[in-house]
């Protein structure tokens, strides 16, 4: 159990990478635009050879033979679920902290069972209580945010990433129902290939193409600096690679479920190496007695809501 929660946490510190590297591109002054289509630039060169390396030319010849032949659905499930979800995050971060921005972020746990619930499934009447604990603790923390910067920037940083939370498994959901073929309004996608987890995240990365394109046309940013390039490209590889891999490889090596929900659980962990990383590389401040409370609440409501996942 202690290598599992170990592999877990690590995940964790590699995920919360985002938050903090997206905060420091702001602050240097680097453009949200390009700060969210450049990090998906470089997902799409190392999936491809990540895949070449581990499943050889047929598996990315299958990647793009699914993709040429539903192209329109994987440009749209590409748009919500990476395209919407982490401009949206890249957004936010001009406004707040990266712990912050981590915190709100939370929010997707509630709104992934709201969604499992548009999509026509069940889900435990407790997770949504457990879920209000996660909710108190994210508006504890955005009140204290308001109230030492301004309700603009407190608003111009939290509606981002609530409409974020919702179209990260909005887009995920859709791969899923396409893949089990139990929605009648969306068409089944029958290839052995959709079983590979990297494949399914390289098909949703090229759907997001056009849409990074669109951002960037449409915000016209100055050109990157060298620094936002290397950032995005570490954000790419520590949250995209690394903790998505550690993550997954802590997940397979369980064998009961209470070692599932310890490892889940660990993900709350991102919430507080956001705040260790942003007061030690940054000098960020402490936050006050109620961004503590409000962070608290929120780990709290995690780790239930992941325990009542599994039993």
């Amino acid at each position: 159990m202690t290598r599992l929660v170990a592999l877990g946490s690590l995940a964790a510190l590699f995920f919360s990478s985002t938050f903090i590297l997206n905060r420091a591109m702001s602050l240097q002054g680097g453009h949200w635009a390009w700060t969210s289509s450049l990090r998906f630039g470089f997902m799409l060169i190392f999936l491809v050879v990540l895949l070449l390396i581990n499943q050889g030319k047929k598996a990315v010849a299958d990647v793009w033979d699914v993709f040429l032949e539903y192209w329109r659905f994987w440009i749209l499930t590409g748009s919500i679920g990476f395209g919407v979800f982490y401009s949206l995050i890249t957004f936010s971060s001009q406004y707040a902290a990266g712990w912050v921005i981590a915190t709100t972020w939370q929010i997707t746990i509630l709104a992934t069972l709201i969604v499992l619930i548009l999509f026509g499934h069940k889900v435990p009447t407790t997770g949504l209580i457990f879920t209000g604990t996660i909710f108190i603790g994210i508006i504890l923390v955005n009140i204290e945010h308001a109230a030492l910067t301004s309700f603009r920037e407190a608003l111009f940083s939290a509606l981002p990433v609530l409409v974020a939370a919702f179209a990260y498994p909005i887009g995920n959901q859709l791969v899923w129902e396409a893949h089990m073929g139990h929605a009648r309004y969306i068409s089944k996608i029958n290839h052995p290939i959709l079983k590979n987890s990297m494949a399914r995240v390289l098909l949703m990365t090229i759907g997001s193409l056009p849409f990074w394109v669109i951002v960037l046309l449409a915000s016209s940013p100055p050109a990157p600096t060298s620094s936002q390039v290397l950032s995005t490209a570490l954000v790419a590889l520590f949250s995209g690679v690394i903790a998505t891999t550690l993550f997954l490889y802590a997940r397979h090596l369980c064998q009961r479920p209470h070692e599932i929900s310890a490892v889940d659980a660990t993900q709350s962990m991102e919430v507080v190496f956001s705040l260790l990383g942003e007061i030690i590389l940054f000098g960020g401040a402490i936050p006050g007695p109620l961004g503590l409370a409000g962070v608290a609440l929120t780990i709290l409501g995690l780790v239930a809501t992941m325990r009542m996942q599994v039993h």
